[in-house]
């Protein structure tokens, strides 16, 4: 317990930014029909389960431009 309170100051900013991806990514999944490869559940996958690094992926290379 004392790690987690030594390093809160590290660690709070982290969970405030995955958690403002992932909810900007989730909402732009579900008001999307089209994307440029694979499909919602996909999506919504990789989103919940690859933390930080997966929001940040759809938002590169999922998001259908047109």
């Amino acid at each position: 317990m004392s790690v987690i309170q030594s390093n809160i100051q590290i660690l709070l900013p982290l969970i405030l930014v995955n958690l403002i991806l992932v909810v900007v990514s989730l909402r732009d999944v579900f008001r999307t029909k089209t994307y440029k490869f694979g499909n919602t559940i996909f999506w919504v996958c990789v989103i919940l389960f690859v933390q930080i690094i997966g929001p940040i992926i759809y938002l590169i290379l999922g998001r259908d431009d047109s």
